[in-house]
């Protein structure tokens, strides 16, 4: 399978603030190992600075991270994730593809939270938030997005594709 980058633009729609950075869907990213497919994305993002890294399904609300970007590598199953809140883009998402998700994007999956297992990930180990669309949050959250730094490496190409070629202040 051939390896294809999408970006999606999501404005600010009220309740999430979103990112004037796009969404990076990688699909077919990987080729993966028929053996221990979640170490080989852990790996891979780690050896371009991706730590802090997890293994788990997508919670099925909606949800964003306003200190961090993020990577998702899918090494199992397929679901439907909708991306910028209730009015968001859907997208297809299964083994093999990588989603890099700027901060302050709204994230959900439409399936259940087990329907697919990925590899999630930091730039340089970057510790995570959770914010849900509260106007609480937003004060906050507005001033946490504009002090995220674009990382200088794609968790999945290095530093010579993907992020470091397209994201921009």
């Amino acid at each position: 399978m051939e390896l294809s980058i999408e970006k999606f633009e999501l404005k600010d729609d009220g309740f999430f603030p979103n990112s004037h950075l796009p969404v990076l869907f990688y699909k077919n990213a990987f080729n993966l190992p028929t053996l221990f497919p979640a170490a080989y994305i852990k790996k891979l993002f780690e050896s371009n600075y991706w730590y802090n890294t997890w293994d788990d399904g997508i919670i099925t609300h909606h949800h964003y991270h306003s200190i961090t970007h993020e990577v998702l590598g899918i090494y199992r199953g397929r679901t439907t994730l909708q991306l910028g809140g209730k009015e968001g883009i859907k997208i297809i998402i299964e083994k093999g593809d990588a989603l890099i998700i700027p901060a302050g994007v709204a994230h959900r999956n439409m399936g259940k939270e087990n329907d697919v297992k990925c590899i999630g990930a930091y730039p340089y180990g970057r510790n995570y938030d959770m914010n849900y669309g509260r106007i609480s949050e937003r004060p906050q959250a507005e001033k946490n997005i504009v002090a995220v730094p674009i990382p200088l490496v794609d968790p999945v190409f290095g530093s010579n594709k993907g992020l470091s070629e397209i994201w921009r202040y």
